[in-house]
């Protein structure tokens, strides 16, 4: 074994110099220096050797060849073809060629490789009469070309591939976090000394299981190379085949005593795919019988019992490709800080947060990371015995946190026996019950996916500072699920505040889930993430029922149809025939789904009508071209002002001549329904003269809305 002693590069990702510097220190290396993305380091062949098998953080290894300036592409291959390249390749042996670097002279990164690689395929073609072939994908040797303005460098990759490609993970699985970001954040965690304390590991969303193994080969003293079959060295004619046998015969002998003290590492995931693609992993790494994996949703996440010594939970929670764009990731990382700060008392956390989600806790330290194209923020906390829930967090705050839950709770109880008797399954659950948590919440048991709550916050006033309603919000989505026997991952949220122009008609997420939901028998699709609404106005339950029992063999109008629920009902009920019209295509195309989703067919006896409201119904009032109608429900926006539309709409300055208009085609003994949601909505009694007019707010508004009678006004209106 040669002792002489090398130049070496390790690169890594970026901000990761750091550990990759104390890594190599510990495996021995000399005249170590950190620069961007890797470090230097000097030492024998072994070394190099030792790095490529035990580096838990870099990406290659490279052993400079030579170096030279370049002023151009002519003077790149001019300086590569001096090199003996027969002193550093057989001949047979695939190649690739790699080029980057800050500022190079040569500034195309593809042309500046071919220069290199014609360069290299020359050189051995003069000296032994054959090529070499090219092979980018499983090539025997790796060039790797690197030029800070004309200075090049260039190296063979001993490592051959990324050195984050463990082995184990196997391609197009569900883990997108590299193996080296992830033993990164095991060393930032403290895990070794965790676990060399007797510490378990948890990840509560261990997708397919990418931490766990890190972890398992950490404590276990397992070198992260050892199921690895290609390396960059094999193809080099320096390559020392003794020393390199030597090394993994060492490693295997460490880790058959290192995984007998492994602790504890457990993993979970609510999703089951997640789970047999971890199960796999843990197989593929051959660490079955060392990792615990199974099912398990967030709302059960707890310490293991017989823990004999505070141990880590650490994790990747789930998180959408624009930072902070998914609503829905809010309440999830709010009860995560909760269970950690609950579950956990005295352990270490950390947290890779993709989401720009607060988990209401204080990070002691917190790292910018990037995983993949995604800029994250790696959080760690040190768990105290009680764990604030926010910095700055007062008594009194946790104390009006306890009493929204304990009134969602007597929500819930005062609710259940009309639950029982009505069948509802949709449901308000509490509506700014408490003024320190102005949130109305409600609650949707769907077909498919269980239960799930979709929270709506009033915007807060100006007087209110952002960050205390911030840290309430988070209080209250810690609380909430648990409270309402919800799954955290079924929390949506919204922002509620007047919607104007073009506003009220935007998406607010591109997710496209729909669940199913039953209403009297009528299946209706709902969608918690796109919109600001659900799709379906639980405060007019009553009205929809009513019109499903007094149709039979009438006609039905719907204006302003939305996504045609109350359609749904009068088609179930036994209507001759319905109407339904929208400005909005995805409305009414939800409609068409809706009906469809009840045995039901828009066409000639279900008509969905793409049109302005106000000049369909100006139109039709006028000509009498539309055959009137038995029962017409009226319920416009409170203001709208699409460019779609001819004339703005404002429902206290246009209800009179609305109400007259649809009137118009009402049949004889008729009705019609009439609702508004405007808060500070008075009907105009005199320019309605000549129509009767019965107020039903009262028994309009149902138990689960009664705490807040001005949730909406209605009236039945019939013909005098």
């Amino acid at each position: 074994m040669s002792s002489e002693s090398h130049h070496f590069v390790a690169t890594c990702p970026g901000g990761l110099e750091g550990l990759l510097a104390d890594e190599l220190t510990r495996l021995g290396a000399a005249d170590v220096s950190r620069q961007q993305g890797g470090v230097g380091f000097s030492g024998p062949l072994e070394l190099a050797y030792r790095a490529c098998l035990w580096s838990r953080v870099g990406n290659r290894i490279l052993l400079p060849l030579a170096r030279f300036a370049a002023t151009d592409a002519e003077a790149l291959y001019a300086g590569a073809r001096e090199l003996d390249w027969t002193a550093v390749m057989q001949p047979g042996v695939t190649i690739a060629v790699r080029f980057g670097g800050i500022r190079p002279a040569v500034g195309h990164t593809h042309y500046g490789s071919l220069k290199v690689k014609d360069a290299l395929v020359d050189s051995m073609r003069a000296a032994t009469g054959e090529r070499p072939d090219v092979d980018v994908e499983h090539a025997d040797l790796r060039v790797h070309v690197y030029q800070v303005g004309e200075a090049v460098t260039l190296s063979l990759d001993l490592s051959g591939e990324s050195l984050h490609r463990r082995g184990y993970r196997r391609p197009g699985g569900l883990a997108p976090l590299k193996e080296n970001l992830a033993a990164a954040m095991l060393l930032r965690a403290g895990w070794p000394e965790i676990a060399a304390a007797g510490g378990p590991l948890v990840d509560p969303f261990c997708g397919s299981g990418t931490l766990l193994v890190e972890g398992a080969l950490m404590a276990g003293d397992v070198a992260p190379g050892l199921l690895r079959t290609h390396w960059g060295f094999l193809g080099w004619q320096g390559h020392d085949d003794a020393c390199w046998k030597g090394l993994v015969d060492e490693a295997l002998e460490r880790r058959e005593q290192g995984l007998q003290a492994v602790p504890p590492v457990i993993g979970y995931d609510h999703d089951a795919q997640a789970v047999r693609a971890a199960l796999q992993t843990v197989a593929d790494a051959d660490l079955t019988g060392t990792i615990h994996v199974e099912r398990r949703e967030l709302a059960r996440l707890q310490a293991p019992a017989k823990a004999s010594a505070p141990g880590l939970v650490i994790t990747n929670p789930p998180y959408g490709e624009r930072l902070g764009s998914d609503a829905s990731l809010v309440p999830l990382y709010a009860r995560l800080g909760e269970l950690l700060r609950r579950e956990f008392p005295g352990w270490t956390a950390m947290v890779l947060n993709g989401a720009g989600a607060e988990l209401g806790l204080r990070p002691d330290r917190r790292w910018s990371v990037r995983n993949g194209p995604i800029q994250c923020s790696l959080e760690r906390f040190v768990l105290g015995e009680k764990g604030p829930t926010a910095a700055g967090t007062a008594d009194g705050e946790e104390e009006a946190a306890a009493s929204l839950v304990n009134r969602v709770r007597k929500n819930r109880r005062r609710l259940k026996g009309w639950l029982k008797r009505t069948g509802v399954s949709c449901y308000r659950l509490y509506d700014a019950d408490i003024p320190e948590y102005a949130l109305a919440v409600d609650r949707y048991q769907t077909l498919e996916a269980g239960p799930w709550l979709h929270v709506q916050e009033y915007a807060a006033p100006k007087s209110v500072d952002a960050r205390d309603a911030g840290r309430r919000l988070r209080q209250a989505l810690g609380g909430l699920p648990a409270a309402a026997e919800v799954a955290p991952e079924q929390v949506a949220l919204k922002v509620r505040q007047r919607q104007k122009g073009k506003a009220q008609y935007q998406r607010q997420g591109q997710e496209g889930r729909y669940y199913t939901v039953d209403e009297g028998g009528a299946r209706l699709l709902v969608n918690f993430t796109d919109y600001l609404d659900s799709g379906l106005f639980l405060d007019h339950r009553p009205v929809r029922g009513w019109i499903g029992a007094n149709v039979a063999g009438r006609s039905f109008l719907n204006l302003f149809a939305y996504t045609g629920a109350a359609t749904v009902h009068a088609a179930r009920g036994g209507a001759s025939r319905t109407t339904s019209v929208d400005l909005s295509k995805t409305y009414l195309d939800w409609a068409r789904r809706n009906l469809e989703a009840n045995g039901q067919q828009a066409g000639n006896v279900h008509r969905l009508v793409h049109a302005d409201c106000l000049e369909w119904l100006r139109e039709n009032a006028e000509a009498r071209r539309d055959p009137g109608y038995d029962v017409i429900l009226l319920d416009p926006p409170s203001f709208s002002n699409s460019t779609r539309m001819k004339a703005t709409l404002d429902v206290q300055r246009d209800h009179a001549a609305l109400i007259h208009a649809a009137t118009r085609l009402l049949n004889d003994e008729g009705v019609l329904i009439f609702s508004t949601n405007l808060r500070r909505f008075h009907l105009e009694t005199d320019a309605l003269r000549g129509l009767r007019l019965e107020d039903c707010t009262d028994w309009s508004i149902p138990p689960d809305f009664q705490r807040n009678h001005r949730i909406h006004r209605c009236w039945f209106i019939h013909r005098c």
